[in-house]
């Protein structure tokens, strides 16, 4: 998270801070207009999606291939942001990929994404929504050993801290005893979800670094549209994997007997999926707008926030436990989400009092 001042003194600000490109381009009340509204895309739209599909697995669902497939399934709800919403324009002199180049990078991180969705979908069907949304706050743990080896990200000591609570959090619920397991699930299979959840969440933050390696090495820009293709692209590939490892498992046969054995009907059970999908897909707005306005590491750091609000939902909603040691699990993960707030903070007023004393340089030389 460092500014590095070139030769013409024009502040160059690396991944983690602000986008220099989008924040530029707007207005500063449209940027953070922009910004809010993708926070609340991101927050509701995560929030929702592991609600319903908690939902989905306590009234008798019970594909994961299906869990899945939900999870980038309504990808085409992305071309409405795509065509509708002006993206600031990009001078580049640099050569575009090849679509050779570009296919094998789409494809590459679509099947890193499927088998993340897959793993999300495990752990969800074995853990409660409240322990599964908290053991997602290590994702943060994760972004700041990745951002550093693949995009050079610099360790702070708030970063540093900020890894340490979250990592204690996960393992204080990895000990727990008193784990809120939903109904006819065993210890082994608890394990099973935490171990699948813990791998997705750092998958995840494996995939986002590739994602900015990708813009930074490849794509050489990062604009609006250029992180929404390649949200749409990934998802596109990971949807055609959940259809073919839907087939392939056999679960395609027992979807319709699913269906008439879901508790609250087979309307509910269709909504329930075509909302779940919608529910991502508002996600993924959220955290394509946030790559692009802010960074991947801000983006990764706001979809944490939701460990505020998916475990008071589950207990209002699934009548989920919240005991000694969930109540400390959750507080660790908001130390650490704060921390890492508190660095973005700044590293933000850096990039603008580096950008200040630039400007003003500039215009005292004319």
């Amino acid at each position: 998270m460092l500014i590095h001042i070139t030769d013409n003194e024009e502040p160059m600000i690396s991944a983690g801070t602000i986008s220099e490109i989008a924040f530029n381009k707007y207005k500063r009340w449209q940027w953070w207009f922009l910004v809010s509204l993708c926070i609340a895309f991101l927050i509701v739209g995560q929030s929702a999606a592991v609600i319903l599909g908690r939902f989905y697995y306590d009234q008798g669902g019970n594909s994961k291939w299906m869990a899945t497939l939900v999870q980038t399934a309504a990808f085409p709800v992305l071309f409405i942001p795509l065509f509708t919403i002006p993206s600031p324009q990009e001078a580049s002199t640099s050569v575009s990929a090849s679509i050779t180049v570009l296919a094998l990078i789409y494809f590459v991180l679509g099947i890193i994404l499927a088998a993340d969705n897959m793993m999300y979908s495990t752990g969800l069907l074995y853990l409660s929504a409240s322990t599964y949304s908290l053991i997602c706050a290590s994702q943060l743990a994760f972004n700041a050993v990745f951002s550093y080896f693949i995009n050079a990200q610099k360790f702070t000591v708030l970063i540093i801290n900020s890894t340490v609570v979250l990592t204690l959090s996960s393992a204080l619920l990895a000990v727990n005893d008193d784990s809120d397991e939903p109904s006819g699930v065993s210890k082994g299979k608890y394990i099973i979800g935490f171990l699948c959840t813990l791998g997705a969440s750092a998958v995840y933050s494996l995939l986002l670094s590739l994602m900015q390696l990708s813009f930074e090495k490849v794509l050489k820009k990062e604009t609006f549209s250029v992180v929404l293709e390649m949200q749409i692209y990934t998802s596109l590939v990971a949807t055609c994997v959940a259809v073919i490892g839907l087939f392939a498992s056999g679960e395609w046969n027992t979807l319709h007997g699913e269906m008439e054995g879901f508790q609250k009907g087979k309307v509910a059970y269709i909504m329930t999926l075509v909302w779940t999908a919608i529910a991502w897909q508002v996600c993924s707005v959220g955290v394509v707008g946030l790559i692009f306005l802010v960074s991947s590491l801000y983006s990764n750091v706001i979809s944490t926030v939701s460990l505020a609000v998916t475990p008071i939902a589950s207990v209002i909603v699934f009548h989920d436990k919240m005991n000694g040691v969930k109540i400390i699990s959750m507080l660790l993960a908001i130390w650490g989400f704060a921390s890492y707030i508190y660095q973005n903070y700044l590293d933000d007023s850096k990039a603008r009092h580096a950008q200040a004393v630039a400007k003003s340089q500039n215009d005292s030389s004319c």
